[in-house]
């Protein structure tokens, strides 16, 4: 397991969850909701300098199917922008399938409602994708995903 802060990314088209790892790369944790617009690239941006992020993952929507979703290309176009504004921690893709519903269903048995967590409901699918890269790079020894070359 490679050392260092990971910054984790869900992308909404109205708000992006961020979250990040520990140096060991053993848990994720909540970090913010941005706002999805002006400025949402280099608030996260600034969230990787500020935690000294060795890399930052964002979640690819993929369909169960294992086809594209329509917010596939917006993921992708999203993560190039990071890649291209974040030269010191390079930016990977790792498929985020039912990410979202997972954490609602964390919200939910934690007794709050879709309605009282939309504030939190993105933070809490970026830690989901963030810990299950995290997990899979230490079950594997490779990095999860696949490179975002800006």
């Amino acid at each position: 397991m490679r050392a260092g802060v990971r910054i984790g990314v869900d992308v909404g088209k109205a708000r992006i969850g961020v979250a990040r790892s520990d140096f060991h790369g053993m848990l994720a944790m909540p970090v913010e909701t941005v706002p999805r617009g002006a400025g949402d690239v280099r608030t996260i941006v600034a969230h990787a300098r500020e935690h000294s992020a060795t890399e930052i993952v964002v979640g690819l929507p993929i369909a169960l199917s294992g086809g594209e979703t329509a917010s596939t290309q917006d993921a992708r176009d999203f993560a190039a922008l990071i890649a291209a504004s974040s030269p010191d921690a390079p930016v990977r893709l790792v498929d985020e399938r039912l990410s979202t519903v997972s954490a609602q269903q964390a919200l939910r048995a934690a007794g709050r409602t879709t309605k009282n967590s939309r504030n939190v409901i993105d933070q809490v699918a970026a830690v989901i994708i963030l810990q299950h890269a995290l997990d899979f790079e230490r079950a594997s020894g490779t990095p999860p995903g696949t490179l975002v070359v800006p």
